[in-house]
């Protein structure tokens, strides 16, 4: 059963509180399931430059959309691929990745 993520655990936007922002914020959390799932495939298949690439995106994106704890995560996947480090460590930055984006949620708490 997956229990719902504490206020604690949770990420949001440094620009949540933008009336203006909030239509694309919720944009980006909605889209993050998709995200996640492409990191996953190009990690089963090994497709190490599609999950590079998909890694960089993701880190660019998040900052952009205030959500920074994700980007140096990101960081770390596409260093690990670019650099050749064993499945292993990859998969753990991949798994630590898809951790993080699990927690983004698209209102300010209250």
């Amino acid at each position: 059963m997956i229990q719902e993520k504490t206020i604690e655990e949770c990420i949001y936007s440094r620009l949540g509180g933008d009336p203006e922002l909030a239509d694309i914020l919720c944009l980006f959390v909605e889209e993050m399931p998709a995200r996640v799932a492409k990191l996953l495939l190009h990690l089963d298949e090994g497709n190490w430059e599609e999950l590079r690439r998909t890694a960089h995106q993701l880190k660019g994106a998040a900052g952009s959309y205030g959500f920074e704890p994700l980007s140096p995560s990101a960081n770390r996947v596409e260093r690990a691929v670019r650099d050749n480090e064993p499945e292993e460590q990859i998969r753990e930055s991949v798994l630590e990745l898809v951790d993080l984006c699990g927690r983004v949620r698209c209102c300010v708490p209250e």
